[in-house]
């Protein structure tokens, strides 16, 4: 038996994205050629200006008040406009589950992103998928997998791979109007540096965590899927060695991302804004050391009891590092967690500080990313003429 080792795959490098692209811009015909390259192309050039794309949870599938109403997002009817990014999640697609775990249908969510794709945002994925061994939820810990699911004639492995298979078959499937593949974001196996998903860090050794993402990357890439950009998002970090600990390699990794709450309200506040700065500053120097874009990958003050938190918290975190994205979660409606909220609902307390930093010169909702996208094929179709 082998196990899945980084160097089995970097011939597979060539298909995908790596270290060609980052933030230092995708420069030739041939690097652009794919939806994945495109998309980086977007990002880095938001990043060079200085602006970040605005993302929510969910944002069309339901809000604090409604369910499934078409044209409906919290977002759009606090700031005007739909978020920059929309992320949905991948979870129980790898059982072949008409919906995701909170209860959107994937097919649902394809219809969703072709529409997000058509008004010029950005879609993201994260996948909270099942424990293999048990099929609870990716909250079960027990027993430890990944070092069996990561060793070749295993039945954990041919399992993982089979669920892997799903994820990028539907990923790959995701198209627009023309039937062209939408270039997305995906962060899989994602804060990694807790214990509370089953491929956290007291759940796996750093080569077996590594030899997973190595398993995803191979499986995406047999399958010929070009629509990916590579999300790595740990949680909060202490230093540069705990960022890398984990960390699968340049090139299986397009953007160097983090998921950091504010949990305690407004008395953690200094908690909140330590923990975003120490580890976007990580991120930052390892990204200008690799080429690698940076982002906050998930984020928010659930329910939000402090009514400038945008404005006054996460805006002056967020204009303070070039990063390409800042996603907040859901939206749970009311009636099934009451308080699980993380953008503001029209009238809420905090829509005030919410349209005042979405209307800020950094900032991009779908219109704004739209825009840029625009000024980009200008910008090529002039250079072609000359």
């Amino acid at each position: 038996m082998k196990r899945y080792a980084i160097s089995a795959v970097a011939a597979l490098m060539l298909m995908s994205c790596g270290t060609k692209t980052g933030n230092k811009a995708v420069e030739t015909a041939e690097e652009t050629a794919t939806p994945a390259s495109a998309l980086l192309a977007l990002m880095s050039e938001a990043a060079k200006q200085g602006k970040y794309m605005v993302g929510h949870h969910d944002d069309t599938a339901y809000g604090y008040e409604w369910q499934y109403e078409e044209g409906r997002s919290d977002v759009k009817e606090t700031a005007g406009d739909y978020p920059g990014v929309i992320n949905w999640d991948l979870g129980l697609i790898e059982l072949d589950s008409a919906k995701e775990l909170d209860g959107v249908p994937f097919e649902f969510i394809a219809e969703e992103v072709a529409k997000q794709n058509a008004r010029g945002g950005v879609n993201s994925f994260s996948w909270h998928l099942r424990h293999p061994g048990t099929r609870a939820t990716s909250w079960d810990v027990q027993p430890p997998v990944v070092a069996e699911i990561v060793t070749e004639g295993t039945a954990m492995n041919d399992t993982m791979v089979t669920w892997i298979g799903r994820a990028a078959d539907f990923i790959g499937s995701l198209r627009d109007a023309d039937g062209n593949r939408i270039g997305v974001l995906f962060r899989p196996w994602h804060e990694h540096t807790g214990s509370w998903f089953w491929w956290g860090k007291d759940l796996c050794s750093p080569e077996d965590y590594k030899a997973l993402w190595a398993l995803t990357r191979k499986v995406f890439d047999e399958k010929g899927i070009d629509n990916v950009v590579w999300v790595y998002s740990p949680g909060q970090i202490t230093d540069e060695a705990e960022y890398l600990e984990r960390y699968p390699g340049d090139e299986y990794v397009d953007v160097l991302g983090c998921d950091i709450y504010h949990y305690g309200g407004e008395p953690a506040t200094d908690d909140y804004r330590m923990n975003v700065n120490n580890t976007l500053g990580i991120a930052k120097k390892l990204a200008d050391e690799r080429g690698k874009l940076i982002a906050l990958s998930e984020t928010g003050l659930e329910a939000l009891p402090m009514d400038g938190w945008f404005t006054e918290v996460l805006g002056p975190l967020c204009d303070a590092y070039p990063i390409t994205s800042v996603t907040l979660w859901r939206n749970a409606e009311k009636n099934s967690k009451h308080e699980h909220f993380y953008a503001p609902y029209k009238g809420h307390p905090s829509e005030k500080s919410f349209a005042e930093w979405t209307a800020g010169s950094s900032p991009m909702l779908a219109s704004d990313v739209a825009a840029l996208r625009k000024s980009m094929n200008d910008t090529t179709k002039t250079a072609g003429t000359n």
